[in-house]
């Protein structure tokens, strides 16, 4: 293309002569004026016969511009717009017009943003449709492909070239929209789809349910009965003491256990809640002792109590299981073999020797101290369990208070010796002293002669006894029993045969924590035994015996 706007033949002989590299160079046009007209005919020859004007259009164009009074200069800034509008004023008002080419439509390309990144999930849409009258019905287009989901593109003015007449205030209803491009959608409320159900074929399997936690277990019971016992269950205060009788002390609470032949032991003595409220020692006294080894070998268990409310009532029951605790082992082969062979007879005449000659040293022990044969003594009950896995005799003895039990299938049975009452000891009557003969006696002699005569001879008289008689001593107790598997053999002292006797509720108790074939353990048996019940708070000493 030439600065003097020279036209070409034709379209193709004007590429030709634009890419012929025979043909010189323009350079710089050779006509000294350059107007409005000869750039108007450049353009037009360059993009074609549809944008060509003929002559009369193209003289009504020059005479608008003409009369207006602009030169050929080309000005930048406000007065080439000024210019412009004024050119299409006169263009719009002449009485000649020309068909518009397509660059001269009014409006403006739209110019489509690039779109936003998708959001993770659409919000919802509450548009307002905006007050301005209704668009006109869009014109027919060729059917175009499905719009991507692109959100629309806000229409702005594309800059104008320097030989398009200005366009009219836009219209966005003359905007064309560009192939591809989305038309703006009528404003609508969205909401978000449902999630779809998920397959099971594909969904991840679920996490199992973690399991309801368990209940915490209820505490363990520490007193039976209709209350709390009156006195708290932890010593309180430590009985006094002397420098010189370090050696007479008693620890609060002893514990002991053992397993021989088909038995398990356990023993346990303890403080009453009194005593320890108090600050006195324990009046209960245990010994646990083998004699001898293997299947030969005997075990003592011996539970001495001394006497309720008197000085030293733990040193005598200390020396009472100390001495008869001396006699069974130096006889324990003898007894071993009794107790093997059965012989009960044997057994009962030697354990009742054995256990006078122990109550003998304590009155000899009180006539040293200058004390009463009752104020220094105690009750003794003892046990012999032979190691023998094969004898499951059991031989118990004593003297005194206290308690023998045995728990069989579920239920306690008492094998407490029983006591002969008074009016049941009955002999032939001594001489002179209720019989039926004692009137006769004074009379006649046992061949049935009479007396004649009275020689009068006078008999010293008797002691004058001011003192009520001392109360016989309490008979010897004894029992052999032979175990059966699954037994438990309980060896108490008074301060928990009481209770087992008096509240059926701690019976159930116990008789429901041994149900099981195998013993407790040491804590466990303890605190079993310890089990306290309100009324009864003296001190507490108990042998267990559980048969495999």
């Amino acid at each position: 293309m030439s600065q003097q706007g020279d036209r070409p033949a034709t379209t193709d002989d004007w590429w030709g002569r634009l890419y012929d590299e025979s043909a010189r160079d323009t350079g710089p046009a050779e006509a000294p004026d350059d107007t409005i007209d000869d750039r108007f005919d450049s353009a037009a020859d360059t993009l074609g016969a549809e944008g060509a004007a003929d002559a009369t259009t193209r003289a009504g164009y020059g005479q608008a511009v003409d009369a207006i009074g602009v030169d050929d200069e080309d000005d930048a800034g406000d007065e080439e717009d000024d210019v412009d509008v004024d050119v299409a004023a006169a263009a719009g008002s002449g009485p000649v017009s020309r068909p518009l080419a397509w660059w001269e439509a009014r409006g403006a390309y739209p110019v489509i943003q690039a779109p936003a990144p998708a959001l993770a999930s659409p919000p919802t849409i509450v548009d307002t449709p905006p007050a301005v009258p209704p668009p006109p019905p869009p014109r027919p287009q060729a059917p175009t492909p499905a719009p991507s989901p692109v959100a629309p593109a806000p229409l702005t003015p594309r800059p104008r070239a320097p030989w398009e007449p200005p366009p009219a205030a836009f219209d966005p209803s003359d905007a064309r929209p560009l192939p591809g491009a989305v038309d703006p959608a009528p404003p609508r409320v969205t909401t978000p789809a449902p999630a779809p159900a998920p397959d099971p074929r594909t969904a991840a399997p679920e996490a199992p349910t973690p399991p309801a936690p368990e209940p915490a277990p209820a505490a363990p019971l520490t007193y039976v009965g209709d209350g709390p016992p009156t006195y708290d269950a932890e010593p309180t205060a430590l009985p006094a003491t002397e420098a010189e009788a370090l050696g007479q002390l008693v620890a609060d609470t002893v514990l002991d256990g053992a397993r021989y032949g088909t038995y398990t032991l356990r023993a346990a003595s303890m403080r009453g809640d009194s005593a320890r409220y108090r600050g006195e020692p324990r009046r209960d006294a245990l010994l646990t002792a083998r004699f001898g080894a293997g299947p030969s070998a005997l075990v003592l268990v011996a539970v001495a109590t001394g006497a309720r409310a008197t000085e030293g009532a733990h040193l005598s029951a200390a020396d009472a299981c100390r001495w008869i605790g001396g006699a069974v082992g130096r006889s324990h082969s003898r007894l071993g073999e009794d107790i093997r062979a059965g012989r009960r007879g044997d057994l009962k005449s030697g354990l009742h020797r054995l256990t006078d000659r122990t109550y003998g040293k304590l009155r000899a022990r009180a006539a040293e101290l200058g004390r009463e044969p009752e104020d220094y003594t105690a009750s003794l009950r003892c046990l012999l369990l032979s190691a023998d896995p094969d004898c499951r005799t059991r031989v118990f003895f004593g003297v005194g208070g206290g308690g023998l039990f045995r728990l069989r299938d579920g239920a306690w049975q008492d094998l407490e010796p029983l006591l002969p009452e008074p009016a049941d000891i009955r002999g032939e009557p001594v001489l002179g002293f209720g019989s039926a003969r004692s009137e006769a006696s004074a009379e006649q002699t046992p061949e049935g002669d009479r007396l004649t005569m009275d020689l009068e001879i006078t008999k010293p008289p008797g002691p004058v006894v001011e003192d009520p008689v001392p109360p016989p001593p309490e008979p010897f107790r004894f029992r052999a029993s032979v175990a059966r598997p699954g037994d438990t053999l309980l060896l108490t002292s008074v301060g928990l045969a009481e209770p087992l006797r008096g509240e059926p509720a701690l019976g159930d108790e116990l008789a429901a924590r041994w149900a099981s074939a195998e013993p407790p353990g040491l804590a466990e048996y303890l605190s079993d035994v310890r089990l306290r019940v309100k009324g009864y708070a003296d001190d507490r000493t108990a042998v267990g015996v559980w048969e495999a």
